[in-house]
């Protein structure tokens, strides 16, 4: 699937959308303004998309990394959404099977928790039945020998069994870049680091917006005759160009994450937990040699700008893990990163918890018709951006009498290197190509069918199939290929969301920052200034991952 996605590309949807009236300007490029344009433009509809930073690099990219049906919320009764969720669950695996996962999960079961094991068994066979007995493979009940035989590190006392059950695991940012690149392949004009600034009103009613490209300064004017909402924990902000009085829809919750050496656990499947600090229902989740906990679920009234795992966030989820495996003894010396979003969740009528408010979502419409959509989930992101697509078709046909656009086959149609799902073949066939096997899967795991794209850029130059750090398997064709199809701008777009490096190399991959940073610099056209800016920009957040160190802890917050 040869298609430019580079800055080139970027410079020209800007122009192009400036240069002539659109039927539709989404606002917002993370997973759900990603599914609206795919949708949209799909049916047809003259789509247009901006965010004011990096695709996905808000909520989209800090997420748990799941793909999956909730099981904890079939406690609060949430059925339906729990079926949905289960039916895009198995899509995704259809439609990118290299980004999406089957991953089994197990559920220990220990006297005296707030979930106990009649409860839990119950809960995993509806769990399967609201999935239509079609999730990767039906659950399972372990007997404490068979769980302490296949996890011998949990926690031994009190422990009555576990349940094995699957979901599926995904690369959130990559997700989203699939995504939007399958927008951009159906007609949409798409562009990162273009922030609306003002809504258009010549009649009342929002007609478009004005631009700020952050990169140049430049500013454009959009015209379109719908504009859409769809900016996660930034909505409300949104809604008030529109509406100064706009009453909030939102209940930002933050949702933080630690990465630790995965050998310190020692754990070989995903492990749900309930929290022994407060019940809450949480994770131990492998990645490669590293594993994740996640995720915390409190309040917060920060700017999303601004959102950062603290000191408090990683005790509560270091003391979490070594409950359960009590001979981790994690400390936090031992995180290897951190991240942190914050949950767009619709604001709840009533006083619940943060962990209790709906995962359900709205599309809502202004008097001066700027839909906005709110609430939702990552596994539902599909769904979310047919129902706007819906509205957004039934508007333009009440506008202009044009025939209403109807839904496309996004539940078939796969996402840009999803289109085999035999990724086996795909990794021995990288290998024949010459390369290592493990940069063969992480080629596949990264790029599907695409891989050869990359081996492709190191028959041009060998230099290109060198490893960016010693001992891991990402190469230097990786950089050329970013920026020239995955439009990758800024040393943190390469570095944290499109190779993960941040996340999972020494020192957030700090040694290697400068060497990438000249290779963009030579693909880019930056200038001494703008390289040593990138580099500046990078190590603050390199500096901001582990800002939590020099907390000091609250009494009674020690680690055990």
């Amino acid at each position: 699937m040869e298609t430019e996605f580079s800055h080139r590309a970027r410079a020209a949807a800007l122009q192009s959308m400036a240069a002539e009236p659109v039927d539709l300007l989404v606002i917002g490029g993370g997973i759900t303004g990603a599914g609206i344009a795919r949708d949209a433009a799909l049916r047809g509809i003259r789509t247009a998309l901006v965010d004011k930073g990096d695709f996905g690099s808000g909520t989209s990219s800090h997420s748990s990394r799941l793909v999956h049906g909730g099981l904890r919320y079939l406690e609060q009764g949430a059925f339906r959404l729990v079926r949905e969720a289960s039916r895009e669950r198995r899509v995704l695996l259809t439609i990118a099977p290299h980004l999406v996962r089957p991953l089994p999960f197990l559920f220990p079961a220990y006297r005296g928790a707030r979930v106990p094991a009649w409860q839990l068994r119950a809960g995993l066979w509806l769990y399967d039945l609201l999935a239509a007995f079609q999730n990767a493979q039906g659950h399972r009940w372990l007997g404490r020998k068979a769980v302490l035989r296949i996890e011998p590190g949990l926690r031994e006392r009190d422990l009555r069994g576990a349940g094995l059950y699957y979901d599926a695991q995904t690369d959130d940012a990559r997700l989203v870049l699939a995504t939007m690149r399958s927008a951009a392949l159906a007609g949409a004009r798409v562009a990162s680091y273009a922030e609306v600034s003002s809504l258009l009103k010549p009649d009342g009613l929002v007609r478009g917006a004005t631009l700020r490209d952050m990169l140049t300064g430049v500013t454009y004017t959009v015209r379109a005759l719908v504009v859409v909402n769809a900016t996660g924990p930034w909505v409300d902000r949104v809604r008030q160009l529109d509406d100064p009085r706009a009453e909030p829809l939102l209940r930002l919750t933050k949702g933080a994450h630690v990465v630790v050496p995965r050998q310190r656990l020692g754990h070989a499947h995903a492990v749900t937990l309930t929290s022994a600090v407060d019940g809450r229902v949480m994770f131990v989740l492998p990645w490669e040699d590293l594993s994740y906990i996640g995720t915390t679920d409190t309040d917060e009234d920060v700017s999303p700008d601004d959102v950062y795992a603290t000191a408090a966030d990683v005790t509560y989820l270091l003391r979490s893990a070594n409950a359960l495996f009590p001979q981790a003894r994690l400390a936090p010396q031992d995180v290897v990163a951190t991240w942190a979003g914050l949950r767009p969740l619709l604001a709840p009528a009533r006083n619940v918890s943060a962990s209790d408010a709906s995962r359900e979502h709205r599309v809502i419409e202004s008097p001066s018709g700027l839909i906005t959509i709110a609430g939702g989930k990552l596994t539902t992101y599909r769904v979310m951006g047919r129902d706007v697509a819906n509205r957004v078709a039934a508007r333009l046909s009440q506008l202009d009498g044009r025939p209403r656009a109807g839904a496309p086959p996004t539940d078939r149609l796969p996402l840009p290197g999803g289109e085999t799902a035999d990724l086996e073949v795909l990794v021995e066939a990288g290998k024949a190509r010459g390369a290592l096997e493990s940069t063969a899967r992480h080629l596949v795991r990264s790029y599907g069918s695409e891989w050869a794209a990359v081996m492709n850029l190191v028959d041009r130059d060998h230099a290109l199939g060198g490893p960016i750090i010693g001992g891991r398997p990402e190469i230097w064709a990786e950089v050329v290929h970013a920026v020239e199809r995955e439009m990758a701008l800024r040393l943190t777009d390469l570095l944290v969301r499109r190779l993960h490096l941040f996340y999972e190399a020494n020192a957030h991959a700090t040694g290697a920052a400068r060497p990438v940073a000249e290779k963009m610099a030579g693909l880019l056209g930056w200038d001494a200034a703008r390289l040593a800016h990138e580099l500046t920009d990078y190590q603050t957040l390199a500096e901001r991952s582990r800002a939590f160190l020099a907390e000091p802890l609250r009494p009674n917050t020690q680690i055990g």
